[in-house]
């Protein structure tokens, strides 16, 4: 039961005398306190601190412990690596490589470490740089899951620098321990992919009085998380205040990766390496998909810095990595060959309704070269596919009967109408004696 503070209409409700709070010791004003029965009182101070310590408290019992031999079980050798990539990802032969060799390296030198006599070994972060749509997310995503260490995916456009509206750079950091259960162990080793890394380029080359908080001011807030540092993360993410409680992390040993499309960056590269047809002028001829992925080899940290990006920043992403765009055959293999292929889903989805698909060479074809023809890579496909498949998908519940439908080039082209009754009905051939 709690007793009411002298309150006459609100008056002289901050001018009685001070009371002691029976926690913290300390005085405070009737208003900022919170009486009980006797003479014990409690301060709002005391009680933002005990609500912190429950929150804390209920976060705890939910954290899963796995074993220290879990963590890793074992570092899968480069071929072993590669290998798996290549039944996910679709060609990137060069890239798969770098990425392999890395991640080796990186957590045998997590697992084996070395005397303090002995050769330090620095940890290495791996910058990927790509047209939209060539797989640079994928790898991330599929090199952590054959590792099976925890993976957080993040955003570079919603950073900016602390104490502005937007997203701190720890929240990153919060994401990794969420995807390891609050397991800090497991989370110091796991693997943290920044997205649109390009978009925190500097927007100006020149000092100004205004301060650049969503480009070079997140560039300067990464620099120390990307090295390895403890930083302090919110265990709730949002802001920081003084007297909140926070998750204190190791980030010596998670590997960062960071990709962007560095849209714009050929030109730079052109002007250097002296390719006369990048330009402006109308009479000069415009990159091509395999142009761009040629000229992208050459990148040199110089150019990412007059792209925009600090050298500071520069600097903490040794491995450089191109990711080339996807070729017409290649998008012709990202529609059925890896395991998770489109085709191969939607032949899932008909299998559920007791019927088959199929797609003819040249429809496989024809979709590459519209997706080809979009600029956006393997993400076109799918749109592609699903605006196509939408009426079939509709009808195809109601329809009853074993049936196979092929889809040709024709109907790709939208040259034939998209109906089961234009699908050509194969009759499986009755066995004989």
């Amino acid at each position: 039961m709690l007793r009411k503070t002298t309150n006459n209409n609100n008056r002289g409700l901050n001018q009685g005398p001070p009371e002691r709070c029976s926690f913290c010791g300390q005085t405070k004003r009737p208003a900022e306190m919170i009486a009980g029965l006797g003479r014990v009182s409690i301060c709002i101070a005391c009680v933002e601190l005990c609500n912190q310590m429950l929150v804390r408290d209920k976060v705890k019992p939910h954290r899963k412990t796995f074993p220290k031999e879990a963590l890793l079980k074992k570092i899968p050798i480069p071929l072993e690596i590669k290998a798996h990539l290549d039944k996910y990802v679709i060609g990137q032969d060069y890239a798969k490589k770098i990425l392999a060799v890395a991640v080796n390296n990186h957590y045998k030198r997590i697992l084996n470490p070395v005397p303090a006599h002995e050769v330090e070994l620095e940890k290495s972060n791996v910058l990927l740089i790509g047209p939209t749509g060539c797989g640079k997310t994928l790898l991330a995503r599929t090199l952590a899951k054959f590792l099976d260490v925890p993976l957080a995916i993040g955003d570079a456009t919603t950073l900016t620098e602390a104490g502005y509206v937007g997203e701190d750079v720890e929240n990153l950091l919060l994401r990794l321990i969420q995807a390891a259960d609050y397991d800090l162990e497991r989370a110091e080793r796991g693997i943290i992919y920044i997205d649109e890394i390009d978009k925190i380029g500097r927007t100006h080359d020149n000092p100004s009085i205004t301060r650049d908080v969503s480009g070079e001011g997140v560039q300067q807030g990464l620099l120390k998380m990307l090295e390895g540092t403890i930083s302090n993360v919110p265990p709730q993410g949002g802001r920081k205040h003084p007297e909140q409680e926070y998750i204190k992390i190791n980030t010596e040993h998670i590997l960062f990766m960071a990709g962007g499309t560095f849209d714009g960056i050929e030109h730079i590269i052109g002007r250097r390496i002296g390719q006369k047809q990048i330009g402006f002028d109308s009479k000069q001829v415009s990159i091509d998909e395999l142009q761009l992925g040629d000229i992208l080899e050459h990148v040199e940290p110089e150019d990412l810095m007059e792209f925009g990006m600090i050298p500071e920043f520069i600097g903490r992403f040794p491995i450089t990595c191109v990711v080339r765009p996807l070729t017409l055959a290649e998008l012709t293999k990202v529609m059925t060959a890896p395991k998770n292929a489109i085709i191969r889903q939607y032949q899932e989805f008909f299998r559920m309704e007791n019927a088959a698909l199929e797609f003819t060479p040249p429809a496989l074809e024809a979709i590459a070269k519209k997706a080809l023809a979009k600029k956006t890579g393997a993400r076109a496909i799918r749109a592609i596919i699903e605006e196509l498949m939408l009426d079939i998908m509709f009808e195809l519940p109601s329809i009853k009967g074993q049936k196979t439908y092929i889809i040709s080039d024709k109907m790709v082209e939208g040259k034939e109408p998209i109906k089961l009754a234009a699908l050509k009905e194969i009759t499986p051939a009755k066995e004989t004696a």
